[in-house]
């Protein structure tokens, strides 16, 4: 029986709130929104770490960030750890890349001079590069330079004009990059992806093509129409913590440069909506790669996941990026469409309340191409969800981690003690670090997070889970195995 063929999309720095189905007040996300009728979204979907190479390493590998170890970009992942590329070439696919994973090759494996030990934006073993699309994004300014544009000075595609007024109302990053919408970053990688497909189609084997889009990452800027899409006026406040005794990682996190919003009140708001803005040319590249899929009948035999790295904190708690322990930077959407199995059963157009994780995503891909799941994975397959029923023993709670190392100088704490871990349920979030007090939200009383207490009659409680947790997702790879007369037995598989 022929292998479905695999299309799994990644979109950086996206917003698990941030969809149309989702019920967001404005953000326009028509063809999402369409794959979520004709598939299963999954509303409690959290990254398991950032930024990018650490998220992607879980995303990959199907582990956690405690096991892999890969903590910051540019962090090697160790080449022990097989992936969902190596996994699926060995069962007859050929893994394509469209983009980047911000891989940095295990410098066990290469020689001292290897130019890869100076890049963190290596693509994942398993995958044959197709378009290498780094943050140069060399490929996209030559490709800019063949419709006519002057790449003499390249930054200038990242920044607003200058050339033209902002109107009233609207704030620094309103105005439009000097290219038009079908031109951008996103608009030439789904091209040279749709140009593959209809390569791959005509092989008439199954394949597996990852499109990993840079955007809306920042920097913030969008072309016309996108640019003035979402009107300032409309969005939400920022997120605001109630004044009190700050934690020390927050007084240090809302000091890094990286980390600040804008000043001027009405150029956070107009961030804001240039992000929602972003996120509509987004979709509507999205919406062209699927309605390519459509045009070449393929849509019936492929698996489409689309997720993200991770979210955005967007001024929320006064910061920015994509860091620490908060869910706009962890909460992230997952969509998965697959006819045979979701357009087959009750689940078409399913909503899954149920806390999912990224590592989750490698199982699951396997578990539908009919790959065995490696004994490395800490996730679980999330087919009874898309066949419509519940499995026995899903998870209550989600966890993630975050190590800030870089930053061991300026908060004055060793290296190594400069990570933190969450626990995550309905009704409290704990956040453990190690090298500073624990912090607790009660979210049934504080849903938003706005204050952070450093004693709760729950704390025990869920110290103890977060343990618990931690020491059960040990790597077990070999673990538990022993030798025996007779041979190599492993005591729980």
């Amino acid at each position: 029986m022929r292998r479905p063929n695999i299309l799994f999309i990644t979109l950086d720095q996206w917003r698990g709130d941030c969809l149309g189905a989702a019920g967001h007040p404005v953000v326009e996300t028509p063809h999402l929104d369409r794959l979520a009728a004709e598939g299963v979204r999954f509303t409690s979907h959290y990254a398991q770490s950032a930024p990018c190479g650490p998220s992607r390493a879980s995303l990959l590998t199907g582990t956690y960030q405690h096991v892999h170890r890969s903590v910051q970009n540019g962090t090697p992942l160790d080449a022990r750890f097989t992936n969902v590329a190596l996994e699926a070439r060995a069962a007859g696919y050929d893994p394509l890349l469209f983009g980047h994973t911000d891989t940095t090759v295990d410098p066990r494996t290469v020689s001292d001079d290897d130019p890869r030990l100076e890049d963190y934006e290596g693509p994942l073993p398993g995958f044959r590069m197709v378009l290498d699309l780094p943050e140069d994004r060399g490929a996209w300014y030559r490709w800019l330079e063949e419709r006519g544009h002057d790449i003499s000075d390249p930054d200038r595609f990242l920044r607003p004009r200058t050339d033209m007024a902002t109107p009233a109302g609207r704030g620094a990053s309103w105005p439009p990059p000097p290219f038009a919408a079908d031109e951008t970053e996103t608009a030439f990688l789904v091209g040279e992806v749709v140009d593959e497909l209809e390569r791959l189609e005509g092989d008439g084997r199954p394949w597996f093509v990852h499109a990993s889009i840079y955007r809306p990452h920042p920097p913030f800027v969008v072309p016309e129409p996108y640019n003035d899409m979402v009107d300032p006026a409309s969005v939400s406040e920022p997120i605001v913590d109630v004044a009190g005794a700050e934690h020390p990682f927050l007084a240090a996190a809302r000091s890094w440069r990286h980390a600040r919003p804008p000043v001027d009140h009405g150029d956070l708001r107009q961030l804001r909506a240039t992000y929602y803005g972003m996120m509509a040319e987004v979709d509507a590249q999205v919406g062209r790669l699927l309605g390519a899929l459509e045009d070449l009948g393929a849509a019936d035999d492929t698996i489409v996941v689309v997720t993200s790295d991770h979210g955005e904190m967007l001024g929320d708690h006064g910061l920015m990026s994509k860091l620490g322990f908060f869910d706009q930077a962890f909460h992230i959407p997952l969509i998965l469409r697959y006819p045979p199995v979701t357009g087959a059963s009750a689940a078409t157009g399913a909503v899954v309340e149920a806390f999912t994780e990224n590592v989750d995503v490698m199982p699951t891909l396997l578990d539908l191409v009919g790959v065995e799941v490696p004994r490395q994975c800490q996730g679980m397959s999330l087919r009874p969800w898309l066949e419509g029923t519940v499995p026995d023993g899903w998870r209550t709670a989600v966890h993630w981690e975050f190590d800030f190392r870089l930053f061991a100088g300026a908060v004055d704490l060793p290296g190594h003690l400069c990570n933190l871990a969450v626990h995550r349920d309905r009704r409290g979030k704990y956040v453990h670090f190690a090298g500073w007090p624990a912090v607790f939200y009660d979210l049934e009383d504080d849903p938003a997070e706005q204050r952070p207490l450093g004693a709760h009659p729950a704390m025990a409680d869920y110290a103890a889970s977060l343990l618990d947790w931690r020491m059960a997702t040990d790597d077990q790879v070999l673990a538990d195995h022993i030798a025996l007369p007779g041979g190599m037995v492993v005591l729980d598989k």
